[in-house]
This record gives C-alpha cells, sequence and structure tokens, in this order.
C-alpha cells in the first residue's frame, strides 16, 4: 500500500461523504486494513489532508498547464478565457471525487485565494498575470474571472449530480456537451446583446429598491443560529453556541428544533423563502423582462448586503453543501419551487440553450449562485458584502450577456 493508494482512497471518501468529515478510519475501511496500517504513511488526519492538497495543486496544474500556456499567448483575449475555462472544466469533468474535494478545500476559510494563487504560481500557472493580459478588454477584470469560473463549477456540480457521476464515469460524448454549454453560457450568457443591457436606466432601478430591505423584521431565533453558523460554519456551530445568542437554554432550543441538521434546514428554508420573496416584491416595480431580471437580482444582492451573517451562512452551504434533507423532505422535489423566481421572466432564450443541460433548464440557481460568488469576494479590508453597485450591475452584463464574444469569434 503507497501513499498514492491511500490518497485515491480517500479522495473517493470525500466524494462520497461530500460534506463530512474524511477521517483516516474510513480512509481504512475504503481500503480494507486497519487504522494503525495508515500511520506507516500519514501520522495524522490533518498530515493526509495536507498531502490531498498538494496533490490537488500538482495534479491540477499539471493538467490545465498547456490551456493556461495557450491562452496567456493568444493576441485574442476573449478566446484566451475560453481556452482556460474548457481546460479546467475538462479536469473537473474526468475527476469528480477531486472536484468536490477541491470545491471544499479552496473554501477553507485559511485557504484565501492570495495563498491559492501562490500555490498555482509555483507550479508555473500565474493567475494574476493572465489576469493583468486582459484587462484591455475587461475593464473589471477580476469579477468576470470571479463569474466565469462561478458558472463552470455551478454547471460542473449540475453535471456530475445529475449525471451520477460517483457511481458511473461519465461518457466522452457528455464530457464534450458539458464543456461546450459552459463555453456557451460563459460567452453569451442568456444571449441579449449588450447594446439592450446598456439602455437600461440602472440608478433609476436601484432606486425602487434601495431602503427597503430595512422594513423586513428579523426571526430572533434563526438570527441567533445564522450568527452561530457565520462564525463557526454548519459543521462545528452547536446548540449551545445558538443557546448564548438567543438567550435561551439548550434544552428549550430543542422545542423549535428537533436536531441540529433540523435548525440548519429550517434556517436554510426561512431564508430561502424571504430572499426570493423580497426579489419578487422588487421585480414588481416592471413589466418589462430586462429590467424585472436586474430588480430580481439588486433585490437578492441588497438584501444580503444588509444582513451579512445570512451571507456568510448561506455560502457556508452553497460551498460545502451540508445535508439539508429530512427523512420526509426531499429538497430537490418539486415542492420547492419557491426557489423559481427568474423563470416566471419572459428572459429571451438562446437559440439551442444550453441551459437545457443544467437541472430542469432552471436559471435561478446559477443566477443565485453568481450573486453569492460576487458579494463573497475579497475587497481590500472593506466589510463582507460590501461590493459597489458596479459589481452588481457587472454581474447583471455577465448573466444577460456573458463576456460579451461566441467561442471561436475573431
Amino acid at each position: 500500500m503507497t501513499k498514492t493508494e491511500i490518497m485515491d482512497a480517500a479522495f473517493r471518501v470525500w466524494g462520497r461523504e461530500f460534506y463530512a468529515n474524511t477521517s483516516l478510519s474510513h480512509v481504512a475501511r475504503e481500503l480494507k486494513v486497519c487504522k494503525p496500517a495508515l500511520y506507516r504513511h500519514f501520522r495524522s488526519k490533518q498530515a493526509l489532508l495536507d498531502a490531498m492538497t498538494v496533490h490537488f495543486f500538482d495534479d491540477f496544474t499539471d493538467f490545465v498547464r498547456p490551456g493556461y500556456e495557450k491562452a496567456l499567448k493568444n493576441e485574442h483575449n476573449s478566446t484566451g478565457v475560453f481556452i482556460l475555462a474548457r481546460s479546467v472544466a475538462e479536469y473537473y469533468a474526468r475527476n469528480v471525487n477531486i472536484f468536490i474535494f477541491a470545491m471544499i478545500k479552496l473554501h477553507d476559510r485559511e485557504l484565501n485565494s492570495a495563498k491559492m494563487h501562490e500555490e498555482f504560481r509555483k507550479r508555473g500557472i500565474d493567475l494574476e498575470l493572465y489576469s493583468h493580459s486582459i484587462k484591455k478588454t475587461y475593464n473589471i477584470q477580476p469579477l468576470i474571472m470571479r463569474l466565469s469560473f462561478a458558472t463552470l463549477t455551478f454547471c460542473m456540480a449540475d453535471f456530475h449530480k445529475k449525471g451520477e457521476s460517483l457511481v458511473k464515469q461519465p461518457s466522452e460524448a457528455a464530457i464534450s456537451k458539458i464543456i461546450n454549454a459552459i463555453g456557451v453560457i460563459i460567452g453569451q450568457g442568456l444571449g441579449y446583446i449588450s447594446e439592450e443591457i446598456d439602455a437600461l436606466d440602472y440608478e433609476g432601478l436601484e432606486n425602487r429598491i434601495l431602503g427597503t430591505v430595512n422594513s423586513l423584521e428579523d426571526d430572533p431565533l434563526l438570527k441567533a443560529v445564522a450568527s452561530a453558523v457565520a462564525e463557526a460554519g454548519p459543521w462545528e456551530a452547536s446548540m449551545e453556541q445558538v443557546a448564548r445568542r438567543s438567550g435561551l437554554s439548550k434544552s428549550s432550543l430543542y422545542y423549535h428544533f428537533a436536531s441540529k441538521q433540523d435548525m440548519l434546514h429550517q434556517l436554510f428554508m426561512t431564508e430561502s423563502r424571504r430572499i426570493i420573496d423580497f426579489a419578487r416584491q422588487g421585480m414588481q416595480h416592471s413589466v418589462i423582462p430586462q429590467e424585472q431580471l436586474y430588480l430580481g437580482i439588486f433585490s437578492i444582492a441588497e438584501y444580503l448586503r444588509a444582513k451579512p451573517d445570512i451571507l456568510i451562512t448561506l455560502d457556508w452551504l452553497r460551498t460545502r453543501r451540508p445535508s439539508l434533507k429530512p427523512a420526509k423532505d426531499n429538497m430537490d422535489g418539486p415542492e420547492h419551487e419557491f426557489l423559481w423566481v427568474f423563470e416566471d421572466i419572459a428572459i429571451k432564450p438562446l437559440c439551442n440553450s444550453p441551459f437545457s443541460e443544467l437541472k430542469e433548464g432552471r436559471i435561478s440557481p446559477w443566477v443565485l449562485f453568481l450573486i453569492a460568488s460576487t458579494l463573497m469576494r475579497e475587497n481590500s479590508g472593506q466589510a463582507l458584502g460590501t461590493v459597489p453597485k458596479s459589481d452588481i450591475r457587472f454581474l447583471y452584463r455577465f448573466v444577460t450577456s456573458g463576456i460579451g464574444v461566441k467561442e471561436n469569434e475573431e
């Protein structure tokens, strides 16, 4: 038994458990060996996780380096975005367990973007250098890259879930299809041309929403839950922490929540409904589809900017994906159509829309994912979520028209 065999088994365990803490006991059972046998190679679980992280960075950069070098040399900067995105998409499409590990590990609070960029740079992929090369094309370059790769991540997660990649390897045809779909979505978004989007009176639309979130009253108990989860994360947050923040005894909490899982579930469901209801109210300020879409996006962003604990909590759930399914509740079922917010707008569809590749062809989960990703970006000492309105406008432009170019367009 080698270190590589142990890490391969650990990636498989991590992939199946998805959000649960990977332990040496789980890995030992996967390998059908006793736990002490692993100590000859890894002295602790942390040592194993550290080795898995190094393996990810090594393997990832080896795979995408040819695409990165080609993108860096490409004179047409927008084409370079596609080249790099396709390389990353193919790697994640072929390695579902590493994809799951990477999405969780790369959002680790101890592994910020600066540390990640340094790990890539040490291995020959300088993302900051590449970013500098496309600044002439995109005025808000860091955000265009963030939105592009957030879209890639969202689509890839949906691809693996729908294709049940943990139990069967995706076919070459399926891999090619999702890579092409990601390229179209990044390039064109919902298919609007820039002139249609630039014509909007953004400030006028925003003024219809600004300040209205202050009229919403919070549930004190769920606010305490959000505060605990925002500080410690969904795994580490305890009923004791919530009790202290709410002023209740731990035993009293069980009158409200059957378990910690039920507590997280109620927080997610309640806040999701409040956010979507607030967005729908905002969208009623116009009957023009393009304006309705922006009003909905801005309303959600405004809600989350006003409630940073909720933003952090939903981002934890977005990136860590803890199980929120009570025994009698299926989070993927039709009863959760309350998340259907933008589908009721007469949005201009793309011909042969790549969104058909996503679950039920819905765009709302994708847009919500992009909003959270935008608001969670690091902002040079600014408070969380305090991104400028220009970033929300740029997010809207990305959703409606992508980076504004078709793949292979010269």
